[in-house]
């Protein structure tokens, strides 16, 4: 049986612009195809916090121009990020992948993520989006009941909430195509969050956590393995003391206490411990890994990164 794993990728793996991009993901590619090569299934979700607050500014920015249009809601926008961060993930992964004699179709899922419309994420939001505003667009943005927050000698940023994932509409197809050994590229940038009424899905003016929606993909594809990548080889607690300290192997029960001492800040390392615990929770014999995206074949065979069990 082959082992399913969830990779999550970072800015670093993306880049910002157009052009770093395509370059970007020429070399995460590489490491992508380093699992398939060791005989994985792998589902691919990112972040996109770059790429869709640039397509929200320029939405906004042509609907201001034209008179006609209206500016984008930010669920218009998310599934534009995912559709052309997906585009240049499929080529390059699938280029990788010719190149060492090995054949998988590579799909991106648009992909929806159900929210909780009580979260208590939507009364304290906490996630700076877009361009700097004047003073007379910000007061625009307050009338339409979005939250906007000053910093002092700059203007004023919209701020929208982050809740936490509830379920992943697409799930059905994205396992058909896990179950299929294909690759799939799904829930960008933490999925496009949507409020359930009824049978209707309404986008909401939010964006969730990309490492949480990361973790509920592992979940429910029912995954062996949660891979985040990011910045760094291994996690580090006590940074900038003498006590400074690189995590390897570590428990389920360590995780959670370094998390209650407070060592991983509230929007860095925090979501990806918490992500990590969740789907290690659910089920005996799975693992969780953080390292870099060079560091991703030595972090599975067990020589690098830290890895929750």
């Amino acid at each position: 049986m082959k082992k399913r794993a969830v990779l999550a990728l970072g800015h670093r793996a993306l880049g910002i612009t157009l052009p770093d991009q395509q370059k970007a993901v020429t070399k995460t590619a590489e490491a992508i195809a380093d699992l398939i090569e060791e005989g994985y299934q792998v589902a691919i979700t990112h972040s996109n916090a770059p790429q869709v607050g640039m397509i929200h500014t320029a939405m906004n920015e042509f609907g201001k121009a034209h008179q006609d249009y209206t500016a984008a809601p930010m669920s218009v926008c998310s599934a534009m990020s995912q559709g052309y961060i997906g585009y240049d993930l499929q080529k390059a992964i699938r280029e990788a992948l010719l190149n060492r004699g090995l054949y998988r179709t590579v799909s991106t899922v648009l992909t929806q993520v159900i929210v909780d419309p009580y979260d208590e994420a939507f009364y304290t939001p906490t996630k700076v989006l877009g361009r700097y505003l004047n003073a007379e667009e910000a007061a625009k943005e307050r009338k339409k009941g979005n939250y906007v927050v000053e910093e002092p000698g700059k203007g004023f940023r919209r701020i929208v909430a982050a809740p936490n994932p509830v379920a992943i509409v697409e799930i059905d197809a994205i396992k058909a195509l896990l179950d299929a050994d294909q690759v799939v590229i799904a829930a960008g940038g933490g999925g496009i969050p949507v409020l359930e009424q009824e049978h209707h899905l309404k986008g909401a003016s939010a964006v969730v956590e990309k490492d949480l929606a990361a973790g509920k993909l592992a979940e429910e594809t029912d995954a062996d393995e949660l891979i985040i990548l990011t910045s760094v080889e291994k996690v580090k607690i006590h940074m900038g003391t003498d006590r400074e300290e690189q995590l390897g192997e570590i428990s389920v029960e360590e995780a959670k206490g370094y998390m209650e001492e407070g060592h991983f800040g509230v929007y860095n390392m925090l979501p990806k411990f918490r992500a990590s615990i969740s789907f290690l929770e659910k089920r005996e014999g799975r693992r969780a890994i953080i390292t870099s995206f060079d560091h991703v074949k030595a972090a599975i065979q067990g020589k690098t990164g830290t890895r929750i069990l």
